[in-house]
């Protein structure tokens, strides 16, 4: 685990690895504007902007979980 100099226990850093180990990263151009309608979209939803893109390209690959 993560520790820090001194040997305490560091939570971003862990967080970080654990990101690094478990999630890709993708980043998406939108233009000025979509980001705070996606927002409130989402919202609307009730997820989180992450879960809200997640489940559009989930339902446009044809997956449905």
């Amino acid at each position: 685990m993560p520790r820090t100099k001194s040997g305490e226990f560091n939570q971003i850093a862990y967080q970080n690895e654990y990101n690094k180990m478990n999630y890709d990263r993708i980043e998406i151009k939108v233009p000025k504007g979509k980001k705070a309608v996606i927002k409130e979209a989402a919202k609307a939803a009730g997820q989180s902007v992450n879960e809200f893109i997640n489940q559009a390209i989930d339902e446009r690959m044809g997956k449905t979980e």
